[in-house]
């Protein structure tokens, strides 16, 4: 899958009076298997791996994920059982979806269904794009536009 240039500078912190200032970084997902979720990440959606570590402190394990022409990052967290952070894996359930953005989502879809991914909505128009969901191995919804 061919990437999309993406131009993006980073913006200045706003001022909003007496609110702190801040900037999103990144969306954090708990996985069920980190090995399975880097390889649907990388191999699949063809984001990048920037970092993995594990963390003593929280008993836990983290992927920081990237995909080519973006600063969005994609935390992927593991934690053992007996960690503070630790609690039974809920599919997705406190996330609504993720989204990607893609050159042609028809043929983009048709190849993901021959690597197996489950596609959860077929590709639809609303307007001036299109878009589709497909489900990753954690059972989160992501959603493929193209604009």
């Amino acid at each position: 899958m061919q990437s999309i240039p993406i131009h993006y500078e980073r913006p200045a912190l706003f001022d909003l009076g007496d609110a702190l200032p801040f900037r999103f970084v990144y969306t954090g997902i708990r996985v069920r298997d980190m090995d399975e979720s880097i390889r649907f990440y990388t191999q699949v959606l063809g984001m990048t791996l920037v970092e993995r570590m594990t963390t003593a402190p929280t008993k836990g394990e983290v992927a920081t994920l990237r995909s080519p022409g973006s600063e969005q990052e994609l935390e992927l967290n593991f934690y053992e059982e007996g960690s503070s952070f630790w609690a039974p894996y809920s599919n997705g359930e406190d996330l609504d979806h993720l989204a990607f953005e893609v050159e042609n989502l028809v043929a983009t879809v048709g190849d993901l269904r021959r690597k197996g991914v489950e596609i959860i909505v077929e590709p639809y128009s609303i307007g001036d794009w299109s878009e589709s969901y497909i489900r990753d191995p954690n059972g989160i919804w992501i959603e493929l536009l193209d604009k």
